[in-house]
């Protein structure tokens, strides 16, 4: 697989993070840290069939910009400012159905976000299901998540990174692209030439599908992902409370109790299943929130938390 050429964007990173003042601080609450995005394939995508991109962006005001029917998936790097090296990094899954990505809200914001506290933001635009545009539907965002894992794992050095503090969130069927990640490690969908770990370090799964089992799945992220008439092996497979074992990555949960979208039994099953297998879990269970937390809680207030718990394992310094 080729190495993908990050030498410009390396010699931009460099200056940004040397113009600050004395002591490695930017030189005024407007500096920014360095952003670019990547393809995530350097060359042929695998498991594409030879269709053009049909991607669709628009905007909801209510929820996010939006991406639909992503066949090209891409990299988006976040860089925090500052000179400090062998920081934590975290890949973001936005969620959506497996059909749409919230780019924003549950994307760069978080990564931005992310950056504020000196940790390098990814945020990965997975491709969405289709059989219309994939040899194997079911897999492909799994190639996506472990393919992002390689590279910030590989160009850790050079983006200032500890490769064992790497981190991969996801928000609704993001999660279940992150869950899928942080269970299917040892799996691998994708080439891999260089042996390198595709194993999260930790998960951060924001009110996620975990599930592929009927009365607690989300239907529609199912049938994107397995279609209409799924086989019990494939059920099993994506049922990741059913995948958990005593290496899988320790992991921070969050529900909303009233979630009528995604059933808050997806969050109770995988808690309880790391618990089982001696797996560091945290779990915050929200009275309110609904699906999405559009309202409540605060995103100050369950982005916190989420950074506390980083924090106190010693992802963030």
């Amino acid at each position: 697989m080729k190495q993908i050429n990050i030498s410009c964007c390396l010699v931009a990173f460099l200056l940004a993070a040397c113009s600050g003042a004395p002591g490695g601080k930017p030189a005024d609450k407007e500096k920014k840290g360095v952003s670019f995005e990547m393809p995530l394939y350097s060359g042929t995508i695998p498991n594409l069939k030879d269709v053009p991109d049909g991607e669709v962006r628009s905007f909801d005001p209510q929820v996010d910009s939006l991406s639909s029917n992503v066949s090209r998936p891409t990299l988006k790097v976040f860089l925090p400012a500052d000179t400090v090296r062998n920081r934590a990094a975290v890949i973001v899954c936005p969620g959506g159905g497996y059909h749409t990505l919230l780019t924003v809200r549950e994307g760069s914001r978080v990564a931005q976000r992310f950056n504020e506290e000196g940790v390098a933001g990814f945020v990965l635009k997975y491709r969405h299901p289709n059989d219309a545009n994939l040899e194997d539907k079911t897999i492909a965002p799994l190639q996506d998540a472990q393919r992002a894992i390689q590279i910030v794992r590989e160009h850790a050095a050079e983006w200032g990174i500890d490769p064992n503090q790497i981190g991969i969130m996801g928000f609704s069927a993001g999660g279940h692209v992150a869950a899928t990640a942080g269970t299917h490690y040892d799996d691998p969908v994708i080439d891999n030439p260089q042996g390198t770990s595709l194993r999260p370090d930790f998960m951060l799964l924001i009110y996620p599908v975990i599930s592929c089992r009927d009365g607690i799945t989300h239907g529609g992220s199912r049938q994107m992902l397995l279609g209409a008439a799924p086989t019990e092996e494939q059920i099993k497979r994506f049922s990741n409370e059913e995948q958990v074992s005593s290496t899988t990555p320790p992991t921070y949960l969050t529900h909303a109790n009233d979630d009528t979208v995604v059933p808050i039994e997806n969050s109770l099953l995988f808690y309880q299943a790391l618990r089982r297998n001696g797996i560091p879990a945290e779990l915050h269970i929200y009275s309110k929130g609904e699906h999405g937390y559009l309202q409540e809680p605060a995103y100050e207030e369950w982005m916190d938390d989420c950074l506390q718990w980083m924090a106190r394992n010693g992802w963030i310094k």
